[in-house]
């Protein structure tokens, strides 16, 4: 009996171990879930151990902390950017930050470039596609050197470069703390229009009048023909814009990347990102982030010609198409981004 007693209350001790080891494992999980995503609006940056390569300075040192004198001026426009994304955070708390905690699959737009240690969250129509080319450069072990070389399909490849929502937990707080975090911003009227005439307007995106197209044509269209309703080939910016407006959009599923908002793509109330790049100033924000990195000698951001870019008059064309009320609803939808990244109210907008 006395042996059985002794029995009893060993495993007694260890069913204690074995509920507390568990306990313990569950709390550092959530710790983990609920710092690593809480904004961090002003901190130093360099808090946290491990932040830098051994022996060099990293481009989060760099830019908090610069030994360049182009530097130092550049650093001021970036603090102001910065503080324009804080304060617009916290005037529209309720709107911007619906969610408390972000999970790992909310990380699937920030790529990561290990040896550099750089997050870039890409916005599709703001020069992504070169800055994957550029970040298939910097994250390849010398496998590519010509940003130009690499084939614009071949950038938009998965596989091709690794994105946070790939790490642990663990390490996706230590790459927030640790990695310079930025993004490209442009002004949300020219990115919106430039997403419709390359999706919508041009034959080779079929794959997009097929999915989008012939549903926008089938509800907004009176008397559609059997051939819009069968190819979505020739939707226009109006019914476009109906679509985007319309309640039962959101309801369905989120938005498209390609005319997603910024702050839906990159959450920037909940990440803090260190710098903000504009499509207005594209190359030389760009080749600013890669002077930071230690690459700027070696390697620049692609120029391509401007003839092409969707501009302030042409986004002026299509909003002269569309009703007053529509412009206003097209303009809460995308206040955000308008407020954030200081882009004022177009001229061209008849706002009730």
């Amino acid at each position: 009996m006395k042996q059985m007693l002794l029995d009893l209350m060993r495993m007694s001790r260890i069913c204690r171990m074995v509920l507390a080891t568990c306990l313990g494992s569950f709390i550092l999980v959530i710790f983990y879930f609920q710092s690593m995503f809480q904004p961090v609006m002003r901190r130093n940056p360099f808090a946290a151990e491990g932040c830098c390569r051994k022996g060099s300075r990293n481009a989060l040192q760099e830019l908090y902390n610069p030994t360049q004198a182009e530097f130092s001026a550049a650093a001021v426009l970036h603090q102001a950017r910065r503080d324009q994304v804080t304060d617009t955070c916290r005037a529209h708390s309720a709107s911007s930050r619906k969610r408390q905690v972000l999970t790992p699959s909310d990380l699937k737009h920030l790529v990561v470039d290990e040896e550099h240690e750089l997050i870039y969250c890409y916005v599709p129509k703001v020069a992504c596609t070169n800055w994957k080319r550029v970040m298939m450069v910097l994250s390849g072990r010398g496998k590519y050197s010509d940003p130009m070389e690499i084939l614009s399909n071949e950038a938009h490849v998965p596989s091709n470069l690794k994105t946070l929502n790939q790490y642990s937990i663990p390490d996706i707080n230590h790459r927030l703390k640790s990695y310079l975090k930025f993004l490209f911003v442009r002004e949300p009227f020219e990115r919106l229009v430039s997403a419709y005439r390359n999706k919508f307007t041009l034959r080779y995106n079929a794959s997009f009048h097929k999915r989008y197209g012939t549903k926008i044509v089938r509800r907004y269209r009176k008397n559609a023909t059997t051939e819009a309703l069968q190819s979505g080939a020739d939707v226009k910016f109006q019914e476009f814009a109906e679509y985007l407006v319309d309640p039962g959009t959101q309801r369905e599923a989120p938005l498209n990347e390609h005319w997603q908002t910024v702050y839906s793509l990159c959450h920037p109330c909940h990440i803090h990102y260190d710098l903000v790049g504009k499509y207005e100033t594209l190359e030389e924000d760009a080749n600013y982030v890669l002077k930071l990195a230690g690459v700027g000698d070696s390697l620049r951001f692609p120029s391509y010609a401007k003839s092409t870019r969707t501009t302030d008059q042409m986004a002026a064309m299509f909003f002269n198409n569309i009703s007053s009320q529509q412009q206003g609803q097209l303009y809460q939808l995308y206040k955000l981004d308008f407020l954030m990244f200081n882009y004022s109210i177009p001229s061209y907008l008849k706002l009730q």
